[in-house]
């Protein structure tokens, strides 16, 4: 089948789409939750409404409004007056709205990953919330990606500010989300168990939305309603491993860390709560329905999720590429789809453009194509589902031939761009960044290879 560059160009970002709205938080929850007579049913556990007293609602990510919505809509008037529901969730900035019984504050602007003060005090006020609770109340946490910079409670000794700076080196120094996590858990009131060891209600039921490849619970959000797997001398190795212990502005972390991995060698697990966690969406979902889509497209395709973490996005970039090449000239599959996310390792902070992984991924198959045979009957798009690619307002970014030769023909040196991670300024004048505002959703990223068919010479 032979497809035109605006058929290309059309599919892929309706393949990619496709995913996404997949993975809509709203509807995952909605999913998740209904009530049945006097029976409240929360992912896999069974509540007898009238043995209950109060439902409470804490939280926090980027999909935290669409989940709230999504859980008000299943729950009801009727059982949200009744059961006194009230809630709070952290938020960023772009995803507040006014709700009626759950209520979203802004735990960071826009495009930000980082916590902030504003973070800090809504994730006292939840802390407090769930310490007052009783044994005849039921508390709902809903749980998603970027829920780590949006909760932030620093442990006594440590400031925000320390803690800021650790996370910025951690991820400048090429930082997984799981080597993070360690770090952050063992430096917050909240994460890694925080919440349900604070949480005196009878039950707490999370509902989580995974950004983490392979659903690890206790990182997710790193984990504030999951047995804490690591202790605080994992940290400090992670701190020395990166280089952070030679950093004389981390000397108080080094420190507290010391002091807590001698006094507690090992994990106190105990809660006063019943606890159970249930994983309502992830990037297989999304991958799965683009695959859906693709197909409904006329395309045969092929896909792949990562289960853990992947390398650099230069050498996923390259690899797509490689793969698109080799559609064209093969039979099988014309459309790859793949699942994952990938580490950028930056340039120094005074070369630095801006850009995200997903930007950067696309750049690196450009620059491989312009020093190969071009992208001629291919377009490759990377996007991440939270709409969201590094502080930018965009999702990620494409190309396709027409805008490989607009590139050409305007001078644009793509290489120049991706050795000061610049990709955003790449794209933005060639019109190919993906810009959908904040999805209220958050399962990774999903990339998109499409090709036309290489056509035989006649003899």
């Amino acid at each position: 089948m032979q497809r035109t560059p605006q058929q290309l160009a059309e599919d892929i970002q309706a393949i990619w789409q496709a995913g996404v709205n997949a993975v809509r938080s709203d509807e995952l929850v909605y999913e998740a939750v209904e009530v049945v007579g006097d029976t409240l049913f929360v992912g896999e556990s069974e509540f007898h409404l009238p043995a209950i007293q109060r439902i409470f609602v804490v939280g926090g990510g980027k999909a935290g409004a669409g989940m709230a919505i999504g859980l008000q809509k299943a729950l009801g008037e009727k059982l949200l007056d009744g059961k006194h529901v009230r809630g709070l969730l952290s938020v960023p900035a772009d995803c507040v709205q006014e709700l009626t019984h759950i209520e979203l504050k802004a735990g960071r602007p826009a495009g930000q990953n980082s916590p902030t003060h504003e973070g800090v005090e809504i994730t006292r006020r939840i802390l407090q919330m769930a310490a007052s609770l009783t044994v005849h109340d039921l508390c709902i946490c809903l749980i998603s990606g970027g829920g780590s910079a949006l909760l932030p409670a620093p442990i006594e000794g440590v400031s925000l500010s320390e803690k800021q700076e650790i996370t910025k080196f951690l991820s400048g120094a090429g930082a997984n989300i799981e080597q993070l996590n360690t770090v952050r858990k063992q430096l917050s009131r909240f994460k890694g168990h925080g919440l349900a060891m604070t949480c005196q209600a009878g039950n707490l039921v999370s509902l989580i939305i995974s950004d983490v490849l392979g659903d690890p619970l206790d990182v997710i959000a790193s984990g504030p309603t999951v047995p804490n797997s690591t202790t605080a001398a994992d940290a400090l190795a992670v701190l020395k491993e990166l280089g952070a212990d030679r950093e004389p502005r981390f000397a108080s972390i080094i420190k507290v860390l010391t002091a807590k991995a001698e006094r507690y060698p090992r994990n106190d697990s105990r809660t006063t709560c019943s606890v159970a966690n249930y994983v309502i969406g992830n990037n297989a979902v999304a991958v799965d329905a683009a695959g859906i889509e693709a197909e409904k497209r006329g395309y045969s395709h092929v896909m792949h999720c990562a289960t853990s973490m992947e390398g650099e996005a230069e050498d996923i970039g390259q690899h797509l590429l490689k793969m698109a090449y080799k559609m064209q000239i093969e039979p099988g599959p014309d459309c790859l789809i793949t699942g994952g996310e990938p580490v950028v390792r930056l340039a120094e902070e005074s070369q630095r453009g801006l850009g995200g992984r997903n930007q950067q991924l696309v750049l690196a198959a450009t620059v491989d194509a312009a020093r190969q045979t071009g992208l001629e009957g291919i377009a490759i798009l990377s996007g991440g589902t939270d709409g969201e690619d590094g502080p930018t307002d965009a999702a990620g970014a494409w190309m396709d031939a027409e805008s490989f030769q607009a590139m050409q023909a305007s001078g644009l040196d793509p290489a120049a761009y991706l050795a000061r991670n610049d990709a955003y300024h790449f794209f933005q004048p060639l019109g190919r960044l993906i810009q959908t505002g904040p999805t209220h959703t958050n399962v990774c990223d999903v990339r998109v290879v499409v090709v036309d068919r290489v056509q035989p010479q006649p003899k």
